[in-house]
């Protein structure tokens, strides 16, 4: 998916790929609670042990780098659970996407793992709960990118997510159907939620806030998955005006406004436990 923009000589390509950041963090897997996980094959060689769960890798993966110069990317399940594509990605990116966590609480990374895209293409033989997809996904970072972090934790700054005392403004949507992605993009920093469990709605709006990443805390109580939308006013890279969005853009809320006036939700500032992802080692990969 790419956003085509005209917002001034110089600017496009930035506020192109800065609204491709916003997006491709949703573009990926509906939250791994939204399904059962299936466990993999086992075999028990002795009858008075008990049998251990192989470990889950895909069958096929190859990865190449992305072509210099391409625009857009993101990741994407392939139909039925079989696996994964991954268009113009970093590794952080990656990561960040398979592990939910906040880029901003990555540290100790090299220069490269920010900066060389990749293409990926896994496949598995058969199909997959998402539980089991994530795992895969996360021993290919293992096993081809040599990815190993630990995590510390201290105290620090949260985002507690309430139901504002205006009222909540989402629809309830009955149970978790399927494996379409919960929230996708509609327009630059316009999305549509379906069927969204508040723990994968926490993580999106902590994607959306980079320049001040909290993890936010679900506080509200609600156990059922909605569907709305929500538009708002995007983070702008460093040095780009206001005056460069569309007009139709120019006098969209914030995203903490919209949250009120759209969703009847509210985030409060809080303190809370903080993990920091320190990477310990990443490689390079291999090409197939």
């Amino acid at each position: 998916m790419t956003i085509q923009a005209s917002w001034g000589p110089g600017r496009t390509a930035t506020l192109q790929n800065h609204f491709w950041q916003t997006i491709v963090v949703v573009v990926v897997c509906a939250a791994a609670s939204l399904a059962q996980p299936q466990t993999g094959e086992t075999e028990a060689r002795n009858p008075h042990v008990q049998a251990q769960p192989s470990r889950l890798t895909f069958d096929v993966a190859a990865i190449h780098p992305a072509n210099p110069g391409a625009s857009g990317g993101g990741i994407k399940p392939l139909p039925n659970g079989t696996g994964y594509i991954v268009q113009n990605m970093t590794v952080k990116s990656m990561m960040t996407v398979i592990y939910r966590i906040p880029a901003g609480r990555i540290q100790g990374e090299p220069d490269w793992f920010s900066t060389a895209a990749f293409d990926l293409e896994a496949k598995a033989d058969r199909a997959y709960g998402l539980d089991d997809l994530h795992t895969m996904f996360k021993n290919l970072l293992t096993d081809r990118f040599g990815l190993k972090f630990h995590t510390e934790t201290h105290q620090g700054p949260v985002y507690e997510l309430m139901v504002d005392r205006s009222g909540l403004k989402m629809k309830a949507d009955g149970d978790v159907g399927n494996l379409n992605i919960p929230i996708i993009p509609s327009g630059p920093a316009e999305f549509v939620g379906t069927k969204v469990p508040i723990g994968y709605l926490c993580w999106f709006l902590g994607q959306q806030m980079q320049s001040d990443p909290r993890p936010v805390v679900d506080k509200t109580g609600l156990t059922q998955v909605y569907d709305f939308t929500l538009a708002f006013m995007p983070e702008l890279p460093p040095g780009v005006s206001i005056d460069a969005l569309p007009p139709e853009m120019q006098n969209r809320p914030k995203i903490q406004e919209a949250l009120q006036e759209q969703l009847g939700l509210q985030l409060e500032s809080g303190k809370g436990p903080v993990e920091s992802y320190v990477i310990d080692h990443v490689d390079k990969p291999t090409e197939n």
